[in-house]
């Protein structure tokens, strides 16, 4: 299946990017990233910012960009059957544009990806392209909060994903 991606959730002042690849299944059917409930994203955002699934979805956004979080993905669209990263097919992949999202993000100081898929993904399609000052961005690659990556806990991967909540200070 083709799928196409989201918007960033994004102002001027974020600090930290969170990137994903794309959206899955559910996440596309419901228009809400990390919408597959068993996914840690949203139970990690709630323990670091309040940002949990109690919240309405929403709300949950404007608590990560109040806190100087940004999300997005690094395909803009890609065919991916199914929900698994490793199933996204690297041809069709169009990346978003991190050069024009980079211009509007003067206090971004990490970027962090959700799972080794979208580090990647990015070093591959994005990294290259990239004027030499934003290629010089950190970048923290952080263990995948989706279900199909469940060997660490919860509390491992809580401690993993700490760096954000720092960084976002």
């Amino acid at each position: 299946m083709h799928a196409e991606g989201f918007p960033p959730v994004a102002e001027a002042h974020a600090r930290v990017l969170v990137l994903g690849s794309l959206p899955g299944p559910v996440s596309l059917r419901e228009r809400q990233y990390y919408a597959q409930p068993r996914n840690a994203f949203w139970g990690i955002m709630g323990v670091l910012f309040g940002a949990g699934p109690g919240l309405p979805y929403e709300e949950r956004l404007q608590v990560l960009v109040r806190r100087h979080v940004a999300l997005w993905d690094v395909c803009a669209s890609a065919h991916r059957p199914g929900a698994l990263d490793a199933a996204i097919r690297r041809a069709s992949v169009v990346p978003n544009d991190f050069a024009a999202f980079f211009a509007a993000q003067p206090e971004l100081r990490l970027v962090c990806f959700n799972g080794q898929a979208a580090a990647e993904l990015y070093r591959r399609r994005v990294l290259p392209g990239l004027p030499a000052v934003l290629r010089s961005l950190h970048y923290k690659a952080l263990p995948s909060t989706s279900p199909a990556h469940a060997a660490m806990s919860f509390e491992q991967q809580l401690e993993r994903w700490r760096v954000v909540e720092e960084a976002a200070r």
